[in-house]
Parts: C-alpha cells; structure tokens; sequence
C-alpha cells in the first residue's frame, strides 16, 4: 500500500513546493560540518572501549548498512511518488521494514521495549515526510507546514530519546542537530526532485548520504563505549 491514498495528480504544486522551499532555505549555504559533530560525540566516555576490535567493526558496518538502507528506500520512495511509477507501494513497504530494522539493532543494548519504541518515532519519521510530499504534489501549502511541523518535533523527540539512552555519548544537542541536519537535506532532496532540478536532487541525496554515515557512526560508536565489555 502507498504509505497515503492522497491525490498525487498535481504536478505543478508551486504553492506547496514553495513552502518546501522556505523550509529549506539556507540548507545548501549551510557550513557546520557533521565530521566535527561526530568527533565531538566520539570524544565522551572514552574508557576501555575498543572502537577497532573485529565486533566493533561489524557492529559499526551493520549501522551503517541500516542507515544507508535508510536513505536509499527514502530516495527511491520520493523518485517514484513523484514520477508516479508503480513501485511505489512496494518501495514504501521497504522504507517501512528499514524502520524496524533500526529498532531491532538496539534491542540487544537497551532492551525490547526501547527498540519497539524507536522503531515507532522512525515510523512516523517516514509517515510525515510522505504527508509532506503528497501535500506539496497536490498544492496544499497548510498541509505542508502543518506536516513540516510535526516532522520537525518527531525529529526532536528521536533526538530526545537516543539522548536518554545514552547521555554519555549522545548529548542532545548534538541528537537534535544531528537530526535537523538529516530533515533539512532530506526536504531539500524532494524539492529538488518536484522542481525537476537534477543537478540540486544529486547534490542533495550526496550530502544526505555523506550525513547518515557520520549519524550511523555516532550511533554505533556511542554504543561500543557505553558497553565495552560487548566489543
């Protein structure tokens, strides 16, 4: 099933892509670099931890597997629902599954419960983004704030809860950086792609992915020093 039954048919949504673009503005002039954000969140409770040990590595390869799976079923999601092909819903279902994917990674570190919640902030995580694209597809530039809105506070909330799981190593501010960051780019990727701007859209999804390789790491490194005696 598509993740939402809302009308895809208007293809100039200038209106909605309007708004998209307001939220993104300043996004590709933006100059903080993610490499120092990881470095930084690297540097907290260092303590035995052994970052290079054969587990280390394969735990730190699998994250970064889930989370490139992340934004590539992202990418092609939003390429077929704008270009209205028919492996929409089945790239939608992929997305999804990503989402419990990630859950499950945590699950041995913080337990079942924390997993099942995760996986529930990234499925709505998902949910709203397609709110936001179909809104901007059909014109509705409220729905497309209101959506952006609540993408926005999911994001804070997911930020929030790895924060609580991982004081040490995962600083809020940093989550929630971390975060706005994946958002911005990932809206600009879209507006790329609704505006048939090829050369933004390529530009974009290069830095979503330069991104998510120093998110996944933050990740899985904070998770190697919080339980050493695991790697």
């Amino acid at each position: 099933m598509r993740l939402k039954s809302h009308s895809l048919r208007n293809m100039t949504a200038t209106l909605a892509v309007a708004a998209l673009m307001a939220a993104t503005a300043g996004v590709v002039g933006h100059i903080s670099s993610p490499s120092d954000a990881a470095h930084a969140s690297t540097t907290h409770n260092k303590g035995h931890a052994n970052t290079r040990s054969r587990e280390a590595v394969s735990f730190r390869n699998e994250m970064r597997k889930l989370w490139e799976d992340h934004i590539t079923w992202t990418r092609m999601f939003i390429v077929s629902t704008v270009a209205e092909l028919p492996d929409a819903d089945a790239a939608a279902g992929r997305l999804l599954a990503n989402q419990d994917h990630i859950g499950n990674a945590i699950k041995p570190y913080y337990g079942e419960e924390a997993g099942e919640q995760l996986s529930a902030l990234l499925r709505d995580h998902i949910l709203i983004a397609a709110e936001i694209l179909d809104a901007a597809k059909s014109g509705d530039s409220a729905a497309v704030e209101d959506a952006n809105a609540r993408w926005h506070d999911n994001a804070n909330e997911i930020a929030d809860f790895l924060h609580a799981a991982n004081k040490a190593n995962w600083p809020r501010s940093e989550m929630r950086s971390m975060m706005a960051e994946h958002l911005d780019w990932t809206l600009a990727e879209a507006v790329a792609r609704l505006n048939a701007d090829w050369d933004g859209d390529v530009k974009a999804y290069d830095r979503v992915h330069r991104d998510i390789l120093h998110m996944a790491d933050m990740l899985s490194i904070g998770i190697i020093k919080q339980f050493p005696a695991r790697f």
